[in-house]
Parts: structure tokens; C-alpha cells; sequence
């Protein structure tokens, strides 16, 4: 299985370049431009669906979840056991399609696809930090995660205090809000939470 990513944007310089150097930047890259990346892994999770996981990993009970990796990819996990967190890339294999302009949980104001952390994206492609828990051969298990079962895993890297973790960054229109609505992604009479059967994920 390989997942084809496509180029969308072109990446700018800073904000403070001169005017007229900003609007000399044009997105060259041809048109037809595709990435392919194999996935190193896939999520065994106990969320199947997506109103079943939070809406962060951080949010509510922190849930266990095992990264099995592809074989032969167990050299590749020395010396991980040392971080006590590590980044989960991964592919969002249940988007169908995105949208310029979406409502994230718990506004009800619609915001620039960019601006949110969507799961419906151009390329659909997700960035979780999570607990490290244990490693055993090409198992990976962490804790505080908001990923599918099934979910494809494209690469793994360790968190760094020192160079990953910002607290006095501003969170745009995040901090202005004064009174966050309910999170209309949840249904009113939500279901019991949904179990995968070990070895088995809903299509997607």
C-alpha cells in the first residue's frame, strides 16, 4: 500500500520580506506533481469511527493504542525507549475530500482549512504527540492519542522539549474564545464507545 501525496501550496519567505520580493513568489512546481510514501505501520486503536476518538489526544482519558510496524523495521525503533513522547505522522484514511473554510469543534464561526487542525486536508495528513508506553519488537504502544484504528503510520520521531515545546505562543482565534460551544462533531445520544475486534479495522 502506498498513499500519493500532492503538492498544494508553495511555501513563502517570512512575513517582513520586502513587498515587492513577496509578490515575485510563484508556485512553479508542475501541476501534476505527486509524492508516493509507503507507510511504515498502522494504528490498533479502540476507536473505529471518528466520533469516537477526542478531538485531541490530550483531551479527556488518555487511551492506549499499539503502532505495529511493517517487518523489518525493528532496527529502526533503537534507542527510541529513551523519549518519553514521540511524534505519530499519519494518514487520515478516512477523509473523503476538504474544504476551504470549516467550523472546528466548539465554534460556530467557519475558519481558513489552515487555521484548524481539520482532518480533512488537501493531503490528509495528521501530527499527534504522544506518551511513549513500551516497545516490543515492531510494536510500538503509546498512550493520549486520537488515531483510528487502521490508521496508516507514516513516520515516527521523538519529542524534544528543548526544540518542540513553545507555552508562550499565541493560538490566533483559539484564545479569543470566551465561551466555546459544544463540540458538533458528537452526536446528542452518542453511542457506546466501539471496540475493534483485534487484527480488524473499519474499511477507509
Amino acid at each position: 500500500m502506498a498513499v500519493v501525496l500532492c503538492c498544494g501550496m508553495a511555501v513563502h519567505r517570512l512575513r517582513h520580506a520586502p513587498r515587492a520580493e513577496r509578490r515575485a513568489q510563484r508556485f512553479d512546481l508542475p501541476a501534476d506533481l505527486v509524492f508516493a510514501a509507503k507507510p511504515i505501520g498502522v494504528v490498533r486503536s479502540p476507536f473505529v469511527m471518528r466520533e469516537d476518538a477526542p478531538r485531541q489526544g490530550t483531551v479527556g482519558e488518555a487511551a492506549t493504542a499499539d503502532i505495529v510496524l511493517r517487518p523489518g523495521l525493528h532496527n529502526a525503533l533503537r534507542d527510541i525507549e529513551g523519549f518519553s513522547r514521540i511524534w505519530v505522522i499519519a494518514w487520515f484514511h478516512h477523509s473523503r475530500g476538504w474544504r476551504p473554510h470549516v467550523v472546528p469543534p466548539r465554534d460556530t464561526v467557519k475558519r481558513g482549512l489552515f487555521a484548524t487542525r481539520s482532518p480533512d486536508r488537501p493531503n490528509p495528513i495528521g501530527l499527534t504527540c504522544v506518551e511513549l508506553v513500551a516497545v516490543y519488537g515492531c510494536v510500538v504502544t503509546v498512550r493520549g492519542h486520537d488515531l483510528l484504528d487502521g490508521t496508516p503510520v507514516l513516520d515516527l520521531k521523538p519529542y524534544l522539549p528543548a526544540y518542540d515545546s513553545f507555552p508562550g505562543a499565541a493560538a490566533g482565534w483559539v484564545d479569543q474564545l470566551i465561551d466555546p460551544g459544544p463540540d458538533h462533531r458528537l452526536r446528542s445520544d452518542p453511542p457506546n464507545r466501539r471496540i475493534a475486534p483485534p487484527g480488524r479495522s473499519e474499511g477507509g
